[in-house]
């Protein structure tokens, strides 16, 4: 996350690499390990020759000799400002003419003070007193750049106890991130525990990590599609097109199916009257839902509770839930799809839905949304899917921030009675619209391949290769000059297919010759980096095929899964098979 000056900057973690090469406090300049917890002289020669600096976060230990060696740093409040000093004590030549991978001016960002989840050392205590850590580099006053060390803290402090969960480490986690999901919630800050030599400091109420920070959309669709499953890379089971394909008692975990849950939603999402009304406006809520899902392993469950009335115009409430921001290009033509499903309704009421953009609740530009209704149609498994087109109209052609959300008007034939909806939320995509003349290139899996591993029966490595077919050639071309292109290549749209993932089924043969159909085929996995850390590979294992080979042959299919989140038709799919 970059910043202007004077901005905080978060660092889930840095590690070196070609394009950022970035400095662990440790080791000084005498070649000893000795953690300095800030900036100084000890260790201002590896800052400069990098880009940017972790301090170290908790207290260390060291054995020597059988002798327990323990430092005496120690992670102060004021270590942030002696850092801060220090760094503006620095000549601009000094800071200037470092070499690093990408040479540039060091400013404050380049520090990033690390902060323990789990408190060891670290000022505040860390867990949901890690705030306090953050009040002193926090933008109005430091504007340095935060490293955060062991956010894992909010599953491995709790996972051991009775009852817990996904769902309630989701409540654990988006508390210290954006806040206590629930307004009645409380939130237990551990003790101050003031070192020796630190100054006494007084520290607001809790406050979310993501407090610290400015709200940030993705990039504009027509550079980078927007697609988002809304899930947390954590579920229960697994889905393909509404169906379930996957169930776990445990559950799994899987930070390459991790995808955007809506930034408009959290901690609480809020609702908008439609039109021009007054009166209160019903309350809603969100979670995580693990029983159905469109693709991946969850959807997002939004339930609007309206209240009974007596006003008239109680019968049809239309309300207005942004769901995510957006950066968009004024007057360049959108596209926008949401695949849902109305997963409870009280009786007595009907709900009308919609998908549509407006300006962000708290901008003042000007900027007016103009949409077009598209199609919407039944998919599969009671879910449905509504397109839009839509473009933006603003002073100038700088990027504009707006959000994309949803219209859900609940229509009741007696709203003196109190009346809740729900409905799942299970993707959401936004797309450059492309040109009628442009005929979409068609995607393919050319091959499918097996690599057996020696001595394991039924065990070893799928791995696959894409390819696009190119769109037919204009046979109308009736002389040299003539305007219409034989294909229309668009240059500016990559053309080379784009997966997320790919899903893979097994099927074991009835005999050496005959295998059942595709659709009875049984998903066993998705790739993703995984144990082999490639994208276009999955390890089978014996142990984890679902069925028996009484033949000694089974066939492994190979689906993917666009970055718009269409699954690939079987007849674009690849097989192999494989005897044992």
């Amino acid at each position: 996350m970059r910043r202007q000056y004077g901005e905080l900057q978060l660092a889930l973690f840095l590690n070196a690499s070609e394009h950022h090469c970035a400095r662990y406090d440790s080791v000084i300049v005498n070649g000893n390990l000795s953690w300095q917890d800030r900036l100084n002289n000890y260790n201002l020669p590896f800052f400069l020759a990098s880009t940017g600096i972790f301090t170290n976060y908790t207290v260390r230990s060291l054995r020597s000799s059988q002798i327990l060696l323990l430092t005496k740093m120690q992670w102060r409040s004021h270590y942030p400002a002696l850092s801060a000093q220090y760094f503006l004590s620095l000549s601009p030549e000094i800071l200037s003419s470092a070499i690093t991978p990408r040479p540039s001016q060091k400013t404050f960002q380049h520090i990033y003070v690390g902060i323990d989840i789990w408190g060891r050392g670290c000022h505040g205590g860390g867990g949901f007193g890690a705030f306090r850590a953050l009040d002193h580099i926090s933008p109005d006053q430091m504007g340095l750049s935060a490293a955060i060390f062991g956010q894992a803290w909010t599953w491995e402090s709790e996972q051991d106890k009775d009852g817990w969960n996904w769902n309630k480490w989701w409540d654990y986690e988006s508390s210290l991130w954006v806040g206590p999901t629930t307004e009645l919630s409380e939130i237990s800050l551990p003790e101050m525990e003031w070192k020796e030599g630190e100054e006494h400091c007084n520290h607001d109420p809790f406050t979310p990590i993501t407090a610290f920070f400015p709200r940030h959309s993705p990039p504009d669709p027509s550079d980078i599609r927007f697609h988002t499953t809304f899930c947390p890379g954590t579920g229960l089971s697994w889905f393909v097109e509404g169906r379930k394909v996957f169930e776990s008692l445990n559950g799994w975990t899987d930070v390459d199916k991790q995808t955007n849950i809506g930034d408009m939603l959290w901690p609480h999402p809020t609702l908008y009257w439609d039109e021009e009304r007054e009166g209160k406006i019903p309350s809603a809520s969100v979670q995580f839902h693990m029983d159905d899902a469109w693709n991946a392993g969850n959807s997002l469950c939004v339930t609007v509770s309206c209240p009974g009335s007596d006003d008239e115009l109680a019968a049809y409430r239309p309300l207005w839930l942004p769901v995510q921001s957006l950066c968009l290009t004024p007057r360049k033509t959108y596209q926008a799809s949401v695949t849902y499903k109305v997963n409870m309704i009280d009786d007595g009421a009907e709900t009308e839905f919609a998908l549509s953009l407006r300006k962000l609740p708290e901008s003042q530009d000007d900027i007016v949304c103009n949409i077009t209704p598209g199609s919407e149609q039944d998919v599969a498994n009671g879910w449905t899917k509504l397109i839009i087109e839509f473009n933006i109209s603003s002073h100038g052609d700088a990027p504009s921030f707006v959000c994309i959300g949803v219209i859900i008007a609940v229509v009741t034939s007696s709203p003196v009675e109190p009346v809740q909806v729900s409905i799942l939320l299970g993707e959401l995509n936004v797309s450059p619209l492309l040109s009628p003349s442009y005929t979409q290139d068609e995607s393919l899996i050319q091959w499918a391949d097996y690599t057996r591993e020696s001595l394991k029966p039924i065990s070893g490595t799928i791995s696959w290769e894409i390819a696009s077919t190119f769109p037919a050639v204009n046979s109308r071309i009736t002389s040299p000059e003539d305007p219409i292109p034989a294909w229309n290549s668009q240059t500016k749209i990559p053309w080379f297919p784009s997966f997320l993932y790919f899903n893979i089924y097994a099927q074991p043969f009835h005999d050496q010759f005959n295998v059942g159909k595709v659709d009875e085929a049984i998903w066993i996995g998705t790739s993703g980096a995984g144990l082999t850390g490639k994208h276009r590979s999955f390890t089978v294992f014996h142990v984890n095929l679902p069925f028996e080979v009484p033949a000694g042959k089974v066939r492994f299919y190979v689906q993917g899964v666009s970055n718009c989140g269409e699954v690939m038709k079987w007849d674009r799919c690849a097989f192999v098979d494989v005897s044992y």
